[in-house]
């Protein structure tokens, strides 16, 4: 299926800009402590993103296939740590993203086009109504952008949030909760399906429901390559507004991925300062974490922006010392160093905003982040990924 652009770009896209990747060799690392092993994957790394780029495929095209899932089948649970103290149940109707994130959590910048599971909603309807008296969430979605054009324009994102509904409307006295994390921009809430915007079913959703907006900190210019077809942050910061104004809680950010080399104070006073006017009380900062290989193509789209940044990015994660330091699947977060000191940092100039901070599990573990620091529950009432433990105490 063939899908049609949902936002006006603002910047050209990447096939549209000077960006082409090169390939890399020991030199581009003389001088750092970057180890030889590294380098060796590196290299490799350089070498099969620019034949994806070669081949047209490293930006994900506009198009999906369908395909049919096991209504029979039971949702992941989202718990990279083990050690999670939420249950949360993953929601994700589309395989794959039109986004293209060149950080990408989930496929490290290997775009293919999405897949979307036409019959999604019968699982979200089966899982709901076998465990609906305890409380736990449902994470729309961890693995791809919840309302990209796949998911609108095929209904699937629709047909999600119908199935909450009807499930809220079978059983009043629920304990479930949806937690939406989102790129999002305002086109993409008023986008219809059936006669039905997003909006006009986020507002059936009131109470049961949290909207929160995901947003990167990276050079302003580099944007239109980092995420090449995301909504413009204005456009993320006008969809939290629509929320707010239709009684939809949209209060908390996802603050994902943030290139530490790029930190100033000055930069995090005006970052927290757009938050607040735009009624943001809290936020969960993720600095970027990519494999050896995926840190490559990140590099690289940065360097127009800084065309020393590759050595900059490969001395700050891939040192000896910090080898140790691996999220799931391989990808390496910067130094603990530099992440606990920029963690203490945004927690404080965030506090003159009036903002509070959650952190996931992984992070207070691997940097020690005590709960006199970040509580387990924040006193906004936010925790973990900013999930909202008053959502529990709200009326139907």
């Amino acid at each position: 299926m063939e899908l049609h652009p949902l936002y006006e770009k603002t910047t050209e896209s990447p096939e549209g800009t000077s960006f082409a990747p090169r390939l890399l060799s020991a030199v581009d690392f003389t001088g750092t402590d970057v180890p030889e092993a590294v380098v060796a994957k590196a290299v490799s790394g350089s070498e099969f993103f620019k034949a994806r780029y070669d081949k047209g495929i490293l930006f994900p095209k506009l198009t999906c296939s369908f395909e049919e899932i096991d209504a029979s089948d039971e949702l992941e649970v989202h718990n990279y740590t083990g050690q999670c103290p939420v249950q949360t149940f993953e929601i994700n109707p589309v395989k794959g993203c039109s986004v293209g994130c060149a950080y990408c959590l989930v496929n490290d910048g290997v775009h293919d086009d999405p897949v979307v599971y036409i019959n999604y909603d019968k699982l979200i309807a089966k899982r709901l109504s076998e465990q609906w008296e305890t409380e736990h969430y449902y994470y729309f979605s961890p693995k791809t952008e919840a309302l990209c054009e796949a998911s609108l324009q095929t209904g699937a994102a629709h047909s999600t949030l119908r199935a909450f509904i009807k499930h809220y409307n079978d059983y009043p006295a629920s304990k479930a909760r949806l937690f939406i994390a989102s790129k999002a921009g305002r086109e993409a809430l008023l986008f219809k399906h059936d006669g039905e915007s997003i909006l006009d079913l986020l507002i059936k959703l009131k109470g049961k429901v949290q909207f929160n907006t995901s947003l990167s900190i990276f050079p302003d210019d580099s944007i239109s390559v980092i995420e090449p077809y995301a909504s413009s942050l204005d456009s993320r910061f006008a969809a939290v507004r629509l929320c707010q104004e239709n009684g939809i809680m949209a209060n908390s950010a996802l603050v994902q991925p943030i290139l530490v080399s790029i930190l100033t104070d000055d930069l995090l006073e005006s970052f927290f300062e757009k938050l607040q006017s735009n009624g943001i009380i809290n936020f969960k900062p993720e600095f970027l974490t990519a494999s050896i290989e995926n840190m490559t193509l990140i590099s690289q789209l940065l360097e127009s922006y800084d065309n020393d940044i590759l050595r900059k990015v490969f001395s700050l994660y891939f040192r000896n010392a910090n080898l140790d330091h691996i999220k799931q699947r391989a990808r390496t977060a910067p130094t603990r160093e530099e992440s606990i000191y920029w963690i203490g940092r945004m927690i404080e100039i965030a506090e003159r905003y009036g903002i509070t901070a959650s952190i996931c599990y992984w992070v207070r573990q691997q940097l020690s982040i005590s709960e006199d620091l970040i509580p387990i529950v924040n006193k906004n009432g936010f925790k973990c990924l900013g999930y909202q433990t008053r959502l529990f105490e709200t009326e139907a």
